[in-house]
C-alpha cells in the first residue's frame, strides 16, 4: 500500500486509518518521491492526491502505464470535477474520492483494488509459466504449435 500526498496530516491519518485495519502503507510527498524508490513486488494500490506538486496525479499514472507499472490507483482530491473524474477512471483508477471522505469510503475503494491487483498479478504469472514453456519448445515443436493453432492437424 502507497500513499502520496503533499499534505503531511492527510498523510499521517490514511496510514494510521490503515494500521488500525492491520495494512501495511509506506507514505511519499511528492510523485518525484515515489518514484525514486523501487516499488516493492506485493499485492497492494496506490492511494493518490491527484493535485501535487511537481509531477501530477494523473502525470504520476500516465508515467506508470507507460512504464508497464500496473499498480491499481485510488484517486483523492479537494477539488475534482467531472472531466477530471472521468479522465482517471478512464485511465484505469479504481475510484476517486473527494476530501474529506469518510474512512469506510476509502477502505471500500481500496478493496477492489486490492482484488484487481490480486488477479492481474495471478494472470501475469501464468502469461509468464506459458512463455517459459513456449520458449522451451524445439524449433520443430514451435512450427508444429503455430500450424495447429492455425487449425490444421498436428499430424
Amino acid at each position: 500500500m502507497f500513499v502520496i500526498d503533499d499534505d503531511v496530516e492527510v498523510r499521517a491519518f490514511i496510514q494510521g486509518l490503515f494500521k488500525a485495519t492491520g495494512l501495511r502503507s509506506e507514505s511519499f510527498a511528492t510523485a518525484e518521491e515515489f518514484l525514486r524508490d523501487e516499488i516493492p513486488d506485493r499485492t497492494g494500490c496506490l492511494v493518490l492526491d491527484v493535485f501535487l506538486p511537481g509531477v501530477s496525479g494523473l502525470e504520476l499514472q500516465r508515467k506508470l502505464i507507460d512504464a508497464g507499472v500496473r499498480i491499481p490507483i485510488v484517486f483523492i482530491t479537494g477539488r475534482g470535477d467531472t472531466p477530471m473524474t472521468i479522465k482517471a477512471i478512464k485511465t484505469g483508477a479504481v475510484e476517486l474520492l473527494t476530501k474529506p471522505f469518510v474512512n469506510q469510503d476509502l477502505l471500500n475503494a481500496i478493496q477492489p483494488a486490492f482484488d484487481r491487483d490480486r488477479v492481474t498479478r495471478h494472470q501475469q504469472g501464468e502469461l509468464g509459466e506459458l512463455r517459459r514453456r513456449y520458449d522451451s519448445l524445439t524449433a520443430r515443436e514451435s512450427q508444429v504449435m503455430g500450424l495447429a493453432v492455425s487449425g490444421m492437424l498436428n499430424k
